[in-house]
């Protein structure tokens, strides 16, 4: 039988290894996510490392693999964005020459930030599998080392230190839910925490257009396509050797839709007050689209970064209040006459409602020539509050048209 690539002896020596250079993130108790989801839920959060996402200690632990002469010569990887930072912080301290290959449409807070820590970044492919090509190209042409995000035994063992410090920090969890992209996170995690408590639970998540763990357990060829909020994890193919590390060690793997990620990253940051991109909130996604089968267990969730665009933040946010009808379009056909529009706000302040936005659209073919249709967004308290201004609009002789 061939030895394992990786073992738990390879992450405590990672550990050993980064100590005093990477910070050690706390895990937290959250009782609001708790009684949300109905499991005892714990956090750990790796959106406050210095570069914002978990990605610091496997990156930190390859460098400091590297001879004198690859740390010359330089590394080369490609990234979607917190990869890259990490590398490039890292390799920034250590005088290491960094060139990151991003995808298009890679957030421009991830662009910006790998740039702000010494890194050369070359915007090229339309998504992972474009950025690979040109940074394999690069390492070529350049003399670079190529360091993988995920498929590469350091990286896998530096990464597991996250388990060992989960497990230090609540020993008696029923089970870990890991963002899975390339795989790199979830094989050291599982074997570190089931190294340290065999008997727990390790879970995946993976984006709905990017199921490429699941599709390879299946035998199946990936179908992997389209924009997804959990850029992080937007991975075609995962990482051979993740693959066969954390293959046996993980209990079953959870693929979540958009909304999910984005309700996990809403309540993140309004009941946790705490900020993180969509792969992030991965575990939380799980909790929500699934909380009768972690109802009453010790649940482990790992935020993996918080490197999302504050414009993003802000369409997240406020998508969640449009799905809970805390903002609500009231589409009105009416005359078009001096007042009409104040009659109109009377009636939706008069039941508490906050007028946010109108448009005022005269050019509908469907609308009679002297009447206009008015779209009024209104900030309300939930749901209950959105039916009792629509019917207050309907009892004063208000039309109200499907949005």
């Amino acid at each position: 039988m061939t030895a394992p690539l990786v073992t738990f002896d390879d992450i405590r020596a990672a550990q050993a290894r980064i100590a005093g250079q990477v910070d050690r993130t706390p895990v937290r108790h959250s009782r609001r996510l708790s009684e949300l989801t109905g499991a005892d839920v714990w956090l750990k959060f790796d959106n406050l490392h210095y570069t914002g996402s978990f990605k610091e200690r496997g990156a930190l632990n390859r460098l400091l693999q590297l001879t004198e002469d690859e740390r010359r010569r330089g590394v080369v990887a490609a990234s979607a964005g917190n990869h890259a930072q990490a590398l490039a912080y890292h390799g920034g301290r250590l005088g290491v020459p960094v060139t990151i290959v991003m995808p298009e449409g890679t957030p421009f807070a991830k662009i910006n930030g790998t740039r702000q820590h010494g890194a050369k970044v070359v915007i090229h492919g339309l998504d992972f599998s474009g950025s690979t090509e040109e940074a394999r190209r690069l390492q070529v042409e350049n003399g670079h080392v190529f360091v993988s995000a995920f498929d590469d035994p350091g990286i896998v063992a530096g990464q597991g230190v996250c388990g060992i410090e989960f497990m230090e920090d609540a020993p008696d969890l029923d089970a870990l839910i890991i963002p899975i992209g390339g795989g790199g996170l979830i094989a050291g995690c599982a074997i570190a925490a089931k190294a340290m408590r065999p008997q727990i639970e390790v879970h995946g998540v993976e984006a709905a257009m990017y199921p490429s763990f699941t599709a390879k357990r299946q035998g199946d060829a990936p179908k992997c396509s389209g924009q997804t909020i959990a850029e992080g994890i937007a991975i075609k193919a995962v990482g051979d050797i993740p693959f066969a590390l954390a293959d046996g060690l993980i209990d079953e793997v959870f693929v979540c839709e958009e909304a999910d990620f984005e309700r996990g990253v809403s309540y993140l940051a309004t009941m946790e007050r705490t900020v993180v991109e969509g792969a992030g909130a991965g575990g939380l996604a799980v909790l929500l689209a699934h909380p009768e089968r972690f109802k009453g267990k010790r649940v482990g969730l790992e935020l993996t970064g918080g490197n999302i665009d504050a414009r993003m933040l802000a369409v997240v946010l406020n998508r969640e209040l449009v799905r809970e009808r805390r903002l609500t379009v009231y589409r009105i056909l009416s005359d078009d006459r001096p007042g009409i529009l104040s009659a109109m706000a009377a009636v939706i302040g008069g039941v508490g409602g906050n007028i946010i936005d109108v448009v005022h659209n005269r050019l509908a073919l469907d609308v009679p020539a002297k009447g206009a249709e008015f779209d009024i967004m209104v900030e309300t308290r939930d749901s209950a509050h959105a039916d009792e201004i629509g019917q207050a609009l309907k009892d004063k002789g208000y039309a109200l048209r499907m949005g």
